[in-house]
């Protein structure tokens, strides 16, 4: 069986991030006014193949923690649906 992942990674609340940081001092800076504590993260889609939702669990959580997040410095959450035939991530 195939499932459709949707994963998002962002810097840990205690990490200064500069990008965030940038972006906020932008939108002060262009007039817009109301925002703060600007946070910029990551997104991916993939697709995974496995045999039940428990392995696609494993799997998808074994990638974020190796390769996908650094958990010294980020955190992740995902969302995984089956798959629909035909269908792109």
């Amino acid at each position: 069986m195939q499932w459709n992942v949707e994963v998002q990674v962002w810097l840990k609340p205690s990490v200064f991030d500069p990008q965030g940081n940038a972006v906020e001092h932008a939108l002060t800076t262009l007039g817009y006014q109301g925002f703060d504590q600007v946070r910029i993260g990551k997104y991916m889609q993939l697709r995974i193949e496995a045999a039940s939702k428990e392995e696609a669990d494993e799997k998808v959580k074994a990638a974020c923690d190796a390769v996908l997040c650094n958990p010294v410095m980020e955190t992740y959450a995902y969302t995984m649906v089956p798959a629909e035939a035909g269908a792109s991530v």
